[in-house]
């Protein structure tokens, strides 16, 4: 899309996400045309939507959507089972004819009748398809439960086809949702930024706005510097195209939403801890949204690992 259909594009996504969220945001993204946006820009699609939807606190089925069109295997409107919190490794594992299951769900796993679930055979990775209905659901209270996940389990799913389970290209379809989820990462991390920066300019202490103070000014830049090189990693990993990249992207957003957190709950003070403001939304979301599919901290471990394993160091992507 140009720069006329891409910003008419964002504005309908901004939209949709401050109105709506959960079912009426995926009838809304549906009437958007952001599946067809999906095949037809995939970084367009993604880094619009997950952008905005972090900046309004929303929830949609898109996560799932991306994951599986990168898999490539899933009938039409298929959900999909991730990894447990902080891992990336397949949820499932074949059983003789059958899959065990063990992995979370987005909200929207429960709005598909199809789930696809993979799981690892011999070096490579295959996906299976099956009943939603036939898949253990538990709600997940825990730190943010307006974001719907969902605990999916089964010891013995039945699949619903292929017999034969095709190899799918598990690593890339990680990538995939880890570059939307550090999108979602950066668009709260703004909004974050937006609350601490509104804040400073209207609160006045000692005559003057706090936002003439240099420890508050200084709190404000590190996040958005943190913020900026999220953004950067992040469109280098699209440039880049590979899983190390779409880590390393993560790894950074994860860290920088973290980073974006602890400085503007400082610069909000007492009123930040309250749950009549905002921030508290923002700061629950990004600490769970930062252990999904990899947290900075497991991701910069792996990272480190594989490259000492390799004894040589990838080529530096174009910050």
């Amino acid at each position: 899309m140009d720069a006329g259909e891409r910003e008419l594009f964002a504005a309908g996504l901004r939209q949709a996400t401050a109105r709506h969220t959960g079912p009426a945001l995926d009838d809304a993204l549906d009437d958007l045309g952001w599946p067809e946006a999906l095949t037809a820009d995939p970084q367009a699609a993604v880094s619009l939507l997950f952008e905005a939807q972090g900046a309004a606190c929303a929830t949609s089925s898109a996560l799932d959507a991306v994951v599986v069109a990168a898999l490539g295997v899933a009938p039409e409107g298929a959900g999909v089972v991730l990894p447990p919190l902080g891992r990336t490794d397949p949820p499932g594992a074949v059983v003789g004819e059958s899959i065990a299951v063990g992995g979370l769900g987005t909200a929207g796993l429960g709005r598909h009748d199809r789930a696809v679930v993979a799981a690892g055979a011999g070096e490579g990775w295959v996906a299976t398809v099956v009943d939603t209905a036939d898949l253990d659901r538990r709600t997940v209270q825990g730190l943010d439960p307006d974001l719907g996940l969902v605990e999916v389990a089964g010891a013995h799913v039945r699949a619903v086809s292929p017999p034969e389970p095709p190899p799918v290209p598990w690593p890339s379809a990680v990538a995939a949702g880890q570059r939307a989820l550090a999108h979602e990462l950066v668009g709260a991390s703004r909004a974050m930024l937006g609350l601490a920066r509104g804040h400073a300019l209207e609160r006045i202490q000692f005559g003057r706005p706090i936002a003439s103070f240099q420890a508050v000014r200084h709190r404000l830049a590190e996040s958005f510097v943190a913020i900026e090189a999220a953004d950067a990693a992040l469109a280098a990993a699209w440039d880049d195209g590979t899983p190390l990249g779409a880590a390393v992207a993560k790894a950074v957003a994860g860290r920088s939403a973290r980073t974006a957190a602890r400085h503007c709950q400082q610069v909000l003070a007492g009123i930040g801890f309250t749950t009549e403001h905002p921030l508290h939304r923002y700061v629950r979301r990004v600490v769970v949204l930062d252990r999904l599919l990899g947290d900075a901290r497991s991701l910069t471990r792996s990272l480190g690992d594989d490259l000492v394993a390799r004894g040589s160091l990838p080529a530096i992507l174009p910050l």
